[in-house]
């Protein structure tokens, strides 16, 4: 069985254009993504997957493997999906959605969704990871459960996902909306693992948009609203994904930070 990276990166970005590009650590912004995967035990690959040449002249200057994909695709899925056919994957091997804005992503924690995914030959065919809020507050980049940007997910007690939103979800009614235990609450981290049969099945316009995800602007909801499970694994390192420039500079100082302690 194969297990596959796939980290989508475009070039365009409404709050910080040429996101993948960013280099004010020395690093291209993709390559800090592509090290922390390949510090991963149980990947065998990773591929950036981008619809912009100057991506993969930047993914290629570091060592990195890079694809160019369609323009046109509507959802980083489906850009994933690409890249799996043009790899000839079987329908059993492991492909990982890893995304191009998460430089802290931890390899621990791709390897433990690996091991979910991989831990039986019935296992299951969607899987993802989340971690808990902290509970001493917002800091280093981690917000509170409040922040829209911050995606929650809540868990049957199977541990697969109910529903997914940028609300705070479950709501806390008696307390009306304060929050004073965060680490109820589930952080969703950008990873998918899919098995290709069940990435197959997601992309290719196969799945129309569904008004739940036009809402939350949430893509994953279109999977579980057509009846796709979705195992959540929970890990204890939190990662906070780059979706502004004040982001991306809180970014780069715990990173300057991380190399002076060195």
């Amino acid at each position: 069985m194969n297990t596959v990276a796939v980290i989508p990166a475009r070039y365009a970005s409404t709050r910080l254009p040429a996101k993948p590009l960013a280099s004010r650590t020395g690093k291209f912004l993709v390559q800090h993504v592509c090290e922390q995967v390949q510090k991963s035990r149980l990947i065998d690959r990773a591929v950036v997957a981008t619809d912009d040449q100057r991506i993969v002249d930047a993914v290629t200057s570091f060592g990195g493997e890079a694809r160019m994909t369609d323009p046109n695709h509507p959802t980083g899925t489906d850009r994933v999906g690409e890249i799996a056919e043009l790899l000839k994957l079987g329908s059993d091997d492991l492909v990982l959605n890893v995304q191009g804005d998460e430089p802290e992503m931890s390899p621990e924690s791709l390897d433990a969704l690996v091991q979910r995914m991989t831990a039986s030959s019935d296992g299951p065919r969607i899987g993802t990871i989340a971690a808990r809020f902290p509970d001493d507050g917002p800091k280093e980049g981690f917000r509170s459960p409040h922040d829209p940007n911050c995606v929650k997910v809540v868990l049957d007690e199977s541990g697969r996902a109910l529903y997914f939103s940028r609300s705070p979800i479950p709501y806390p009614r008696d307390a009306s909306g304060h929050i004073e235990k965060p680490s109820r609450w589930f952080l969703h981290l950008g990873v998918y693992a899919f098995r290709v049969d069940a990435l197959r099945s997601l992309t290719g316009g196969r799945l129309k948009p569904t008004e739940l995800e036009k809402t939350e602007s949430l893509e994953q909801l279109r999977w579980l609203g057509a009846g796709h499970s979705i195992v959540v694994v929970e890990v204890k390192e939190r990662s906070s994904g780059i979706d502004t420039p004040e982001d991306y500079a809180a970014f780069v100082a715990r990173y300057e930070k991380a190399e002076q302690s060195v």
